[in-house]
């Protein structure tokens, strides 16, 4: 009996030694973490001397605020410290925020990857595709790609451009003849999503065929990954993983991955069809999908099954959601200046008639139809922010200097409201985009800048001029007072409550 009560005793007391051991250990640990956080946060502080900011939380960083209240605190910070300020999100996490045409150019001019503790929570969704590659892979993706948007490629889009934005409108006459309000991003989404899956995806469909499970899939990625970025608990893939917001995630890009899987076994069995394959490869130039599915039949070491859904997933993604954003906010803004909406009517009208036809030629003869959608895009740019991780120092055109490692964030929303680069930020004026007008070359970037523009720009310009001639021949369009947008940015700028607009048939 005192035998096994002293082995009780010496098991205990091993068990508590061992304890102690843990418990010191772990606090040793947490120890360094603090010194590691502390030296981090005062080299930090060091290196942002150069840079004012408003006073932040040693922890909590600058008060998180969202939406419009967000863009509202920014446009303050933009006409309080000149080009740039540092903004602290939690700890030691810290991006400078840069809104000057001189910084603009001086990053967007080098070769500066991604800021990968960002973008790396869209790779479950669209993978490493264009928009995540880095180095002489992405140059050879880039490469490949660009034939896909040759002029000689998109010429002929121009007329499926018009048939999925004339299906739209016919659907949108019966709200007109009711007389009640319509929120049209979902409507201007399914449409932008029928055209990009017919022009650059061969896919032969119907506006009117039922997308919008992918359209809501995109639209609540879109929400999960601006959360995620906030959220510092989020960062880990583990913890989030575990969190219902991490569960619905997975599904949700289960269903997006679902809709581009679809479409790109629908293209290879139409090209396996007898006679089909030799007819596509004689073509002058390829569509982007049978660029990237030629890739993989004639070099398939180059280009993996992931490698194609990734581009696929990109682009389906990139080619509607950031067009039918711009095109709501260019549709919303005509609306709410009746003066300029009228104005471009007629230079429409006297170009298209009817709008029976429009032709490639056509999109060049309406210079004040352009100015106002260029005005849309700089007062609601596509993408409002991106993010790049300095991989060597960095000067700026002011002798102001940042080391390597830093996140640098370009805010096209703060360039764009920039009063000190656009007198009257918040004013409506095409005229700035007049012929002969002097604009610094980045002061104007609603598609990036530099290397790394977005490759789609021109396909993107052909649509939204196709979509806006279209509808002002159709109907006269004014805002729904009630329910004013209200802005949110996220990866595209979006408005929390939808875009609202009230339709007057004119046919």
């Amino acid at each position: 009996m005192s035998v096994s009560v002293l082995s009780l005793t010496r098991a205990l007391g091993s068990v508590s030694g061992l304890l102690q051991v843990v418990s010191l250990l772990s606090l040793v640990l947490l120890l360094l973490k603090a010194v590691q956080f502390y030296l981090r946060r005062q080299w930090l502080l060091k290196v942002f001397h150069q840079f004012p900011s408003p006073p932040s939380h040693w922890l909590c960083g600058h008060s998180l605020k969202v939406g419009w209240k967000e863009l509202q605190e920014l446009l303050k910070r933009v006409k309080k410290f000149p080009c740039a300020y540092p903004r602290w999100m939690w700890g030691d996490k810290v991006h400078l925020v840069v809104y000057d045409p001189d910084y603009m150019k001086v990053v967007l001019r080098r070769s500066d990857p991604k800021a990968e503790d960002i973008y790396r929570f869209l790779a479950p969704w669209i993978g490493t595709g264009l928009l995540l590659l880095e180095g002489q892979t992405w140059f050879q993706h880039r490469r490949m790609l660009t034939p896909a948007f040759h002029y000689d490629i998109l010429k002929p889009y121009l007329s499926l451009m018009a048939d999925s934005v004339r299906g739209m409108l016919d659907k949108w006459e019966e709200f007109a003849s009711q007389d009640s309000c319509l929120e049209i991003l979902g409507d201007i989404s399914l449409m932008t999503l029928d055209t990009i899956m017919k022009c650059a995806f061969s896919h032969q469909g119907s506006i009117r065929n039922d997308r919008s499970s992918y359209i809501q899939a995109v639209r609540n990625l879109n929400d999960m990954f601006f959360s995620r970025v906030r959220n510092v608990f989020y960062q880990y893939d583990f913890i989030y993983r575990l969190t219902p917001e991490g569960r619905r995630n997975h599904q949700t890009c289960q269903l997006a991955h679902q809709h581009t899987d679809a479409v790109i076994k629908e293209r290879k069995a139409h090209l396996k069809k007898e006679g089909e394959l030799e007819k596509v490869r004689s073509r002058r130039h390829l569509d982007f999908l049978d660029i990237l599915l030629f890739a993989r039949m004639e070099n398939g070491s180059s280009l993996s099954n992931e490698d194609l859904r990734a581009e696929v997933d990109t682009f389906m993604f990139g080619g509607h959601d950031t067009t039918a954003s711009s095109i709501s906010w260019i549709l919303y803004a005509l609306a709410s200046h009746p003066e300029h909406q009228q104005r471009c009517r007629e230079e429409i009208q006297s170009l298209l008639g009817d709008g029976a036809s429009i032709t490639w030629g056509d999109l060049d003869q309406m210079p004040y139809t352009t100015m106002c959608i260029k005005e849309a895009m700089r007062l609601y740019p596509p993408v409002p922010i991106i993010s790049r991780n300095l991989c060597k120092p960095i000067t700026f055109p002011d002798g102001r200097s940042l080391p390597a490692g830093i996140q640098v964030s370009l805010s096209f929303y703060g360039l764009h409201h920039n009063p000190k680069v656009w007198p009257n930020p918040e004013v409506f004026d095409p005229f700035r985009f007049a012929l002969g007008s002097n604009q610094h070359s980045h002061a104007f970037l609603p598609f990036s800048g530099g290397s790394r523009n977005c490759i789609g720009k021109q396909f993107a310009m052909n649509e939204m001029k196709v979509a806006v001639a279209l509808t002002l021949l159709r109907f006269e369009l004014s805002p729904d007072p009630s329910r004013v947008p209200c802005l949110t940015p996220e990866i595209v700028l979006k408005s929390k409550n939808g875009i609202h607009l009230q339709l007057r048939s004119l046919t």
